[in-house]
């Protein structure tokens, strides 16, 4: 039986996350950061889901995304419901979850080509 080898489309594939690190193509983070198929922002300012403002999306909203992936940490947590509004009054669904979840929730959407932007609370 021959076997392919398929490419991703798209730069960036997450590897793994827990509440303190996270892997990105080989790259291990550290800090909170941002990442879109396309794109990583690393050092995104977040440092707890109950913290997060509005303004604190405006670097996650500026890559244009259709749903927006919220990596709480090591558990689920929500965000205050204004930073929720800030998505739902744009038509941008916002789903949070475990940064483990979130990973392979991103990969998920980005294999579909979807415009996926994830951003991941880390506790360093």
């Amino acid at each position: 039986m021959p076997l392919n080898l398929e490419q991703s489309d798209h730069a960036f594939t997450m590897r793994g996350a827990d509440g303190a690190l996270a892997r990105v193509n080989e790259r291990v983070l550290a800090r909170s950061f941002i990442l879109a198929p396309d794109r990583l922002l690393e050092d995104w300012t977040a440092t707890h889901v109950g913290a997060l403002t509005p303004a604190s999306l405006d670097p996650v909203l500026a890559l244009d995304p259709e749903v927006v992936l919220l990596g709480t940490g090591a558990t689920q947590a929500f965000p205050p419901p204004a930073v929720m509004a800030a998505c739902l009054t744009r038509g941008i669904g916002l789903e949070a979850m475990s940064n483990d979840a979130a990973a392979r929730t991103f990969n998920v959407l980005a294999s579909e080509g979807r415009r996926v932007v994830a951003g991941f609370i880390l506790a360093g």
